[in-house]
């Protein structure tokens, strides 16, 4: 499935878990590097003026749906995905390094919310290696000195798998640029998914979810940052729908 942003094109090119998990073992066995960026209606809108978060999609070596206008609008474009949020895949892909012994770090958050949300993978994977936990300063440059510092620290750990939670688009860029400072290591920008699995946010319930009114959930619990943030996503939906409307009678 494709979406185009002006002349930039993105796409999700990786329809569901089974087509995931195939990717991640591959990648893992031939110990290669890998970013993971999961597509939802705010980085539709941020791609459409920030050529640096343009930079770093460019960079991620998976793609997945996050968030179920995406599923939607492959569905009408005749190229259904299923949809795979960050904050469902931090377990998932945790259980898989946990079987193939692969080191994994948590990077991002806060310090408090990053040992909470270790401390409950290790209870649920009690064979996970954490070797590397850390919570960057504010103003925290994705391609700076800390940045490339934070890196070298990881690889240095033992860390193969990296898990990223610095929100849009500072996590992609980071990986982007992780991707050429070292290629070894992998990435998998999750978002909120750590906040929520060491309980310091509170996610939607399930049946909120399976309803597709997460949204609404997110938005009535966190006013302050949300409102704007899914405004300016209804905003540019209309036209997404159309295109991938007329997609099928191309």
């Amino acid at each position: 499935m494709k979406f185009w942003i002006n002349a930039y094109s993105i796409s999700v090119n990786t329809p569901d878990w089974p087509h995931l998990q195939a990717k991640l073992t591959q990648y893992f066995a031939a110990g290669q590097g890998f970013a993971l960026a999961t597509l939802n209606m705010d980085h539709l809108v941020k791609l459409e003026t920030d050529q640096a978060f343009q930079h770093a999609y460019a960079e991620q070596d998976i793609v997945v749906a996050d968030g179920n206008p995406i599923v939607w609008m492959s569905q009408l474009a005749g190229s259904p995905v299923e949809l795979q949020p960050g904050s469902d895949l931090v377990y998932p892909i945790a259980r898989i390094c946990a079987e193939m012994g692969i080191p994994i770090a948590l990077i991002g958050s806060r310090g408090e919310s990053l040992s909470k949300a270790a401390v409950a993978l290790r209870e649920a994977l009690p064979d996970l290696k954490i070797v590397y936990q850390n919570s960057p300063t504010m103003g925290f440059n994705p391609t700076g000195p800390e940045a490339a510092a934070v890196l070298n620290a990881a690889q240095t750990a033992g860390a193969r798998m990296c898990f990223l939670a610095l929100g849009a688009p500072k996590q992609e860029v980071f990986a982007a640029f992780g991707r050429q400072v070292a290629p070894k290591l992998s990435f998998a920008s999750v978002g909120a998914g750590l906040d929520f699995l060491s309980g310091d946010q509170t996610r939607a319930p399930l049946w909120v979810r399976k309803i597709a009114m997460e949204w609404l959930w997110r938005m009535v619990t966190n006013p302050g940052r949300m409102v704007a943030r899914y405004s300016k996503s209804f905003i540019v939906l209309p036209g997404h729908l159309f295109r991938s409307v007329v997609r099928t009678q191309d």
